[in-house]
């Protein structure tokens, strides 16, 4: 009896076990389609665009953002706004924006939504006033909605930009003074600043900070960030007060950081007397230096719990 060559043999047995385990599933269907899409115009030459995150039977890994049909920026998964920059003043725009998972597919596109930026304002370098103080409602566990007094500018205000510890996550037009935040984590302090912008792209100060804690998932225990943050800068130091969480066991070592970076640990021998604990950071950096403060505590099963609000100081002059 005669035997098939060692070869076919081979790819015999390769085509019976791919039929046999149906192998391997291509990945051929689409996110959904990219939902509440809105485009400001915050200057005379950009545009702000944000939509909702999309869904996929395994992931979204990306977005495209088009001007008329044509793809002007394309954004990782995690994203979901983006300024659209060199545009030309006093023109209509028309933008979609399309998802895409690890497969490449891609989304059908979103309904478009139109924007005029305006005029521009030649040579004008005010900037505006900053907004007043904001407040805040929490909205359940991953939502909150600000609102602030408007700010006034020598032209005008063309946009309001939210930012959460120093990152803009929201902008809306400068004709409002109030804004949702959304895809928040439960259980978690936020501090929010709004600044106002110009068609020249001039933006205001900071507003005053505003903290918000997002209600806690079902079944979650109690909060592990340090509450109650207090920062005052001096000539060559930052003095800073705060109450640790309440974690059923002594807290006797935080993280300060500085800038969004770990600076330094401050450990203590024992429990801190008192509700409130406070130390002093020496500083040399020169008069007009800003830093953003914030804090975590180790909790006693030794991990980091949750961040403090964050506190922004300027070194006096």
């Amino acid at each position: 009896m005669q035997r098939p060559p060692t070869s076919a043999v081979l790819a015999c047995t390769a085509l019976f076990l791919l039929a046999a385990c149906g192998g391997e599933d291509k990945d051929t269907d689409p996110p959904t389609t990219p939902a509440g899409l809105s485009a400001q115009a915050g200057s005379a030459t950009s545009v702000h665009v944000m939509w909702d995150h999309s869904t996929d039977d395994t992931a979204v890994t990306g977005y495209e953002v088009y001007e008329q049909g044509k793809r002007v920026k394309t954004l990782p998964g995690a994203k979901h706004m983006t300024d659209v920059e060199g545009l030309t003043p006093k023109t209509a725009y028309r933008f979609t924006v399309r998802a895409r998972d690890a497969a490449g597919n891609l989304s059908a596109p979103s309904a478009a939504v139109a924007v005029t930026t305006p005029e521009a304002a030649p040579d004008d370098r005010t900037a505006p006033t900053a907004p007043l103080r904001p407040r805040g409602t929490v909205d359940g566990s991953r939502a909150v909605t600000l609102t602030w007094g408007a700010s006034r500018d020598d032209t005008a205000v063309t946009a309001y930009d939210i930012y959460q510890e120093d990152a803009r996550v929201h902008s809306v037009p400068g004709g409002e003074t109030t804004a949702k935040v959304t895809n928040l984590r439960p259980g978690t302090v936020y501090t929010f600043t709004v600044r106002a912008r110009d068609a020249s792209e001039n933006s205001s100060p900071d507003s005053p900070a505003v903290d918000l804690t997002t209600a806690p998932a079902p079944g979650e225990g109690p909060g592990t960030a340090p509450a109650g943050l207090e920062a005052t800068a001096a000539e060559g130091r930052v003095d800073l007060t705060w109450t640790p969480p309440d974690t059923g066991a002594p807290v006797k070592e935080h993280q300060l950081f500085l800038n969004g970076k770990m600076a330094t640990t401050i450990v203590w021998g024992a429990q801190p007397a008192g509700p409130r604990v406070s130390y002093t950071m020496t500083v040399t950096d020169p008069p007009g230096t800003r830093y953003s403060i914030k804090l975590r505590a180790r909790l006693p099963d030794g991990t980091w719990g949750d961040f403090s609000a964050q506190r922004t100081v300027v070194v006096p002059g």
